[in-house]
């Protein structure tokens, strides 16, 4: 029995390990609710991931067959499976967005992820378009070098860039997207240049007759430039309307700028001498090589090193 006296002066402690007990229960409760959804987000990330590996892999081997044996089924199986990976990769994209509640750019994963993602989904476009196939060995290898990259990388500790909002995502997106395009136009400008020699020292075998013209490259690679320069032209201007709300005017002066106006200009210059008689060819696709190492030292050293707001885009 407690005291009368002494019952007044227990009695709020009583009603606080009360309150406590109760509000524990919802507390353990929203614990376990949040852990099994990081738990289910998990399991999803594993398995879109396999996924992605096993229809980039599928794709690449029977594009592989098809320059070795040129069977017309095998091709068209690729080019599904491709199709296929890109979707699974798109989920795996989605479900570590919706697990690290951030955008798939902010560290160096989803940075390379997204790359390698809009990397393949222009080739496919491209192949579609250009209905060829004989380069999509070559692609997809890339593209799942690149996947497999993003999955290696180590956490990105830094904290998340001072920008949101749907203006900022586009940006971002739209800017990878030009980097994929580029990178496309560099492996089609290498592949004219290493066609040109087999065909000249006539070291010809059965896979060169399966590559595309010289001819067909070169519009290949000039239809990827186009769209890298729509994209990093739209994301730059969407760029500066981004720091404009950030820092309450157009231009603040960034490094990125810089690079990123030099690469437009010269894949521009690019984009019209190739067309040329004096230029079209091999001097156009060592033109083409040339402004992708400007866009590497931008992606890596720039944005690493000496950019104030850009790490991974």
């Amino acid at each position: 029995m407690i005291a009368p006296n002494r019952a007044s002066e227990q009695l709020p402690c009583l009603v606080r390990r009360f309150d406590l007990s109760a509000t524990a229960v919802p507390l353990r409760v929203g614990y376990t609710v949040v852990s099994a959804y990081r738990l289910r987000t998990r399991a999803m990330n594993h398995v879109f991931l396999i996924l992605t590996i096993v229809c980039y892999s599928a794709s690449l081997a029977l594009y592989l067959a098809f320059l070795n044996a040129g069977k017309k089924l095998g091709e068209r199986s690729a080019t599904v499976f491709l199709a296929l990976g890109l979707v699974a990769h798109y989920f795996a994209l989605l479900e570590r967005s919706r697990g690290s509640h951030t955008v798939p750019y902010h560290d160096l994963y989803g940075s390379l992820s997204l790359f390698g993602w809009l990397l393949g989904l222009t080739y496919l476009v491209l192949e579609l378009f250009h209905r060829q196939r004989s380069v999509g060995a070559f692609i997809v290898a890339m593209v799942l070098a690149v996947f497999l990259a993003s999955n290696l990388a180590p956490p990105d500790k830094l904290t998340p860039p001072p920008a949101h909002g749907p203006v900022f995502a586009l940006h971002v997106t739209l800017s990878i997207l030009a980097y994929a395009a580029f990178a496309l136009s560099f492996v089609l400008s290498l592949m004219y240049l290493a066609e040109e020699q087999l065909l000249r020292s006539r070291k010809l075998g059965n896979v060169v007759w399966r590559l595309p013209p010289l001819d067909l490259l070169e519009r290949m690679s000039r239809s990827s430039v186009l769209i890298g320069l729509f994209s990093i032209a739209v994301g730059t201007v969407l760029g500066f309307v981004w720091v404009d709300r950030l820092h309450g005017g157009f231009w603040y002066y960034d490094p990125k700028y810089v690079i990123t106006l030099l690469v437009l200009l010269l894949y521009a210059v690019y984009f019209f001498v190739s067309r040329t008689a004096a230029w079209r060819g091999a001097r156009a696709s060592k033109f083409c090589i040339f402004n992708f190492v400007i866009v590497i030292l931008s992606f890596t050293v720039v944005n690493l090193y000496i950019s104030h707001s850009h790490r991974y885009f």
